[in-house]
């Protein structure tokens, strides 16, 4: 979008005038100026970018915008690229530039022009501006496209769609909450992406025969984004059939203090539908009392956010998509309402039926704009017609399509959400998006600007502004979150519903955000000229792009899209290799395992007889010198590669981000020392030669190294001060004094040996502190074949003061001493520990515990005792693999919050302990790999069944018959 493109430029033109002024010399002033207009239409364009859908001259308008920006910020960075690579380095350098002076004086004045026919364009902007009377439209009024695809959505309460499946237990639920006089909560709210069928489940209560026996009045008021309280309020009003003469003399006040009083002695329900934001609410609630004879508000909004903010007691209740049975029920409905031409014909539409119907991904507005379209045709070809490009069917719809529905969602976004929400195309259909990486690839494109970076500084918390973006727009229910972390229960991944993803991807396509490419569309890449950011599958592909410009570059795995590919490629067109892809491609049906086996051969074989990968990669380290992030988001195992990272790797030296995960090279370059402005660099990469070159990335925010690595020399870490993610250190690749200086780090895993040089065991207070961070959140330290010596992770945790998380994969005999323990820590994992003594007397202590996993010989001793008021917050406990543990004994009073509990393979274990029977929360016992006399004590009827027979869900698994 606009606004996205324009705040980019402006940030890398002020990070150049601030950072590199010299390399600008004999532009300064022009580039000075060129920021200054841009930061002007940055201001003007967010009220631009919102009246694009309503006129076409100013999405053209808008657009020119954009294509302005992109072109000042590649003539700019370009300039300042080609200049700066002459005048760094030392006599040699100089010697060339002598020798290239005419050159250099030839590109300067390109620039100057190239900068001058920018200006050129915003004159003429706005010119166009005032000439086809784009200006008068910020005082006109009408309704925007946005408000008419709203009105014609909008419901009526009286009609209930006959055709509903899968709401019976919602409806249940919601029904005793409204009813319920005792519940806290004043509003009930549902909430859901559009088409989940919100309006349906709220008119299905509105009319349920328990509502209209306990409320004295009901009234339903559609609310859109287009609030006017007012209205709102003269709406309740008359479906409560309130008697007051209401004109425009009236004043707001007036119908305000009649219909909250009203409401203060009446039991009503009011069913609010469509509501879109908290300034919405706050607008209409003066008329709605807090405190009454047992009023309710039913909310419908697609913003969770919403409900929180009416009523912090309110009740939520998140819609769900349709299971696979639900929806086919639902297609069936509708599509198969009308007799079929015949049986034989009927089976294969069912069969095509099913197919389609998956396409919908649980959305029951699809579903039916799907049945609607199906249901009028009675022939088998017509029915493979519509199966051949459901999307497109589904957009158009009948009536309204699903995506216009959908859009709503994305036409109310601010206007800084709009990027964040447009990146998402880069991610594969049903792609599990890693919330870290996608935050640090918003952070590092320039779509997430603190306060701080957008005057021209380094802003330490822009990753929390960015975590803050996309709760936002899962509070949307723009994405789906899938995971969340166990000790801070923040978002871990997100996922977009297919139908939200096209969305997603017609919306980049139409801004000219972003460019996905994939199997079924990939022979087009050559013929885009002018693209900025590109995802693809395949990236074997890089040789097709023939954009210079290009500024991102994201590879998704895909092992057989480069197949044909491949043969085309000069270098590869070897015999061998032929034979061996016309017989993996004969495989391709039949076993896997072959395929995957082949595949393997095929690299190796590619590796060592052609150049052809380092061509690649020297390909687009020589063509794509504004590239800003590339990284190959392959498999866990090294998929591609095999060689030398190429030198001309130090030409990006733009790059924010790199990730070279997946690509399995041998030998990494010196030249990265030249990336200067990398911000994410991720080089988890098995046996690599790490060069001593990182401690010059100073704006380095997260490092991640090879779990094993091999150096020169050991690499010099202590200029990273903005870093805040470090993994796979070890002191023995590392110098641990250089941790001391990482005052931002929030999360460190230390993989590897881990030594205190000149540990003053007899006084610690002589032993400096290791970490200086008041930020660290997360420690993890895992040696596979070593040990840690006590005394040093004790000191070590000393200086942990606020982590939350602790993860000890390392054997080191002895648990650290309790006031070395961070009091914030919810959650432990420890593995291979091989604790001699139990560990439950030091960790029940910790006073906001959450979650303990006690796994593979974390512990080797026989008992383990919890005591009365231990583990006061703890909530799951996991016992897996303790093969010494005979018996475990708790305590009345002990564990008061627990409501999972794993055991697993502790074979030796006799029995569960007596005092789980007074552990009333615990709600799931799951038992696998136990011996057959184990699981007949816990079964009904056995020794131990009274233990838990309070507990709603046990289940066994493994378990020796």
């Amino acid at each position: 979008m606009a606004w996205s493109a324009v705040s980019s430029a402006v940030n890398t033109i002020g990070n150049l005038l601030a950072q590199e002024a010299t390399y600008l010399w004999g532009v300064k002033e022009q580039v000075d100026r060129l920021q200054t207009e841009l930061k002007w239409m940055q201001s003007s364009l967010i009220e631009a970018d919102a009246k694009q859908s309503k006129d076409r001259r100013i999405r053209l308008w808008v657009a020119e915008i954009r294509e302005l920006a992109y072109d000042a910020e590649d003539v700019i960075e370009d300039f300042a690229l080609r200049i700066g690579s002459r005048r760094r380095g030392g006599l040699s350098n100089c010697i060339k530039r002598s020798a290239c002076i005419l050159k250099e004086g030839r590109m300067l004045h390109k620039t100057r022009s190239d900068i001058e026919k920018i200006f050129t364009r915003i004159t003429d902007l706005v010119r166009r501006l005032q000439a086809y009377g784009i200006k008068e439209l910020r005082e006109e009024e009408g309704p925007s496209t946005s408000a008419e695809r709203r009105e014609r959505r909008r419901p009526y309460p009286h009609i209930v769609d006959d055709n509903i499946v899968g709401l019976d237990t919602d409806v249940k639920k919601l029904v005793s909450v409204i009813i319920d006089d005792e519940h806290a909560s004043r509003v009930v709210s549902i909430s859901g992406m559009g088409g989940l069928g919100k309006t349906t489940l709220a008119k299905k209560i509105y009319h349920h025969s328990q509502i209209k026996d306990h409320f004295d009045h009901l009234v339903w008021v559609y609310v859109s984004d287009q609030c006017q309280k007012r209205k709102v309020w003269q709406d309740i009003l008359s479906g409560l059939n309130i008697s007051i003469q209401v004109d425009w003399k009236t004043r707001e006040e007036e119908i305000s203090e009649k219909l909250f009083k009203f409401l203060k002695e009446k039991k009503c329900l009011m069913v609010l539908d469509d509501i879109w934001s908290n300034e919405a609410w706050d607008s209409i609630k003066p008329a709605f009392p807090e405190k009454g004879k047992g009023s309710k508000i039913l909310i419908t909004s697609r913003n969770r956010e919403v409900v929180s903010h009416a009523d912090s007691r309110g009740y939520l209740h998140d819609l769900q998509c349709l299971n696979k049975e639900q929806s086919w029920e639902l297609f069936q409905k509708i599509a198969f309402a009308q007799p079929s031409i015949g049986s034989k014909d009927e089976g294969k539409m069912k069969a095509l039926g099913e197919k389609m119907v998956e396409r919908c991904a649980g959305l029951p507005l699809a579903i039916v704009v799907l049945g609607g379209i199906l249901v009028t045709k009675d022939s088998v070809k017509e029915w493979e017609k519509v199966a051949e490009n459901v999307r497109s069917y589904l957009k158009r719809g009948k009536g309204h399509g699903v995506e216009e529905v959908l859009a709503l969602s994305y036409d109310d976004l601010p206007y800084y959400l709009r990027p964040c929400f447009l990146y998402l195309s880069n991610f594969p259909e049903d792609f599990e998006i890693q919330v870290y990486r996608l935050i640090q690839l918003w952070v590092a494109e320039g779509i997430v600007l603190s306060e701080e970076e957008e005057d021209g500084n380094e802003g330490s918390m822009t990753e929390d502004l960015a975590e803050r973006y996309l709760l936002e727009l899962v509070e949307r229910c723009m994405v789906q979150v899938r995971e969340r972390d166990v000790a801070t229960l923040k978002i871990k991944t997100v996922q977009m519903h297919d139908l939200m993803r096209n969305l997603c991807l017609a919306k980049a396509k139409q801004e000219n955000f972003l460019c996905a490419f994939d199997q079924s569309n990939a022979c087009s890449i050559s013929t885009v000229r002018r693209i900025h950011r590109l995802s693809a599958t395949d990236v074997f592909r890089i040789q097709c792009i023939k954009s210079p410009n290009l500024r991102s570059l994201v590879f998704f795995d895909d092992i057989s899209a480069g197949f044909e590919f491949w043969k085309q490629m000069k270098g590869f067109r070897k015999p061998v290799l032929w034979k061996m892809l016309d017989y993996m491609e004969k495989q391709q049906d039949g076993n896997e395992n072959v395929c995957v086996v082949f595949s393997i051969l095929i690299f190796l074989f590619l590796f060592v007889v052609s150049p052809g990968l380092n061509e690649l990669f020297t390909y687009m380290f020589n063509n794509f010198k504004l590239l800003r992030v590339f990284t190959y988001e392959g498999e866990d195992y090294s998929t591609v590669g095999g060689c030398k990272l190429s030198s001309d790797i130090g030409n990006l030296v733009h790059l924010r981000f790199l990730s070279l995960r997946g690509i399995q090279f041998f030998c990494l370059t010196s030249s990265l020392g030249n990336l200067r402005c990398l911000q994410t660099l991720d080089l988890r990469i098995d046996g690599v030669f790490v060069p001593n070159v990182i401690w010059r990335m100073e704006q380095l925010r997260h490092l991640y190294l090879p779990e094993e690595f091999k150096v020169i020399r050991k690499l010099k870490l202590g200029t990273l001060r903005n870093l805040q993610t470090l993994v796979n250190f070890n002191t023995k690749n590392c110098y641990l004094k250089d941790l001391s200086n990482m005052t931002s780090l929030k999360e460190l895993e230390i993989h590897g040996a881990f030594e205190i040089e000149d540990f003053n065991a007899d006084d610690p207070h002589k032993n400096a502190p290791i970490i200086q961070s008041k930020y660290l959140h997360s420690l993890s330290i895992f040696n596979d074949e070593g040990r840690i010596d006590p005394r040093h992770l004790n000191h070590l945790l000393s200086s942990c003061v606020c982590i939350c998380k602790l993860s000890l994969d390392v054997e080191v005999s002895e648990l650290p001493q309790y006031d070395h323990l961070s009091p914030n820590l919810a959650y432990i994992n420890l593995r291979w520990c091989k604790l001699e003594e139990d560990p439950m007397p030091t960790l029940e202590k910790l006073p906001n515990l959450r979650v303990l996993e006690l796994h593979e010989e974390a512990f080797t001793g026989k008992e383990m005792f919890c005591s009365a008021q231990g583990f006061p917050k703890l909530e799951s406990l996991s016992l897996i693999h303790l093969d010494h543990l005979v018996e475990w004994e708790v305590e009345e009073g002990a564990m008061p919050c627990l409501r999972q509990l794993q055991i697993e393979w502790c074979r030796g274990l006799m029995m569960l302990p007596g005092g789980l029977r007074f552990v009333t929360t615990l709600q799931q016992l799951k038992i696998e790999g136990m011996p057959k006399e184990f699981k007949e004590r816990v079964e009904e009827g056995g020794e131990d069944f009274n233990k838990v027979q309070h507990v709603p869900f046990i289940t066994f698994k493994g378990c020796d018959d």
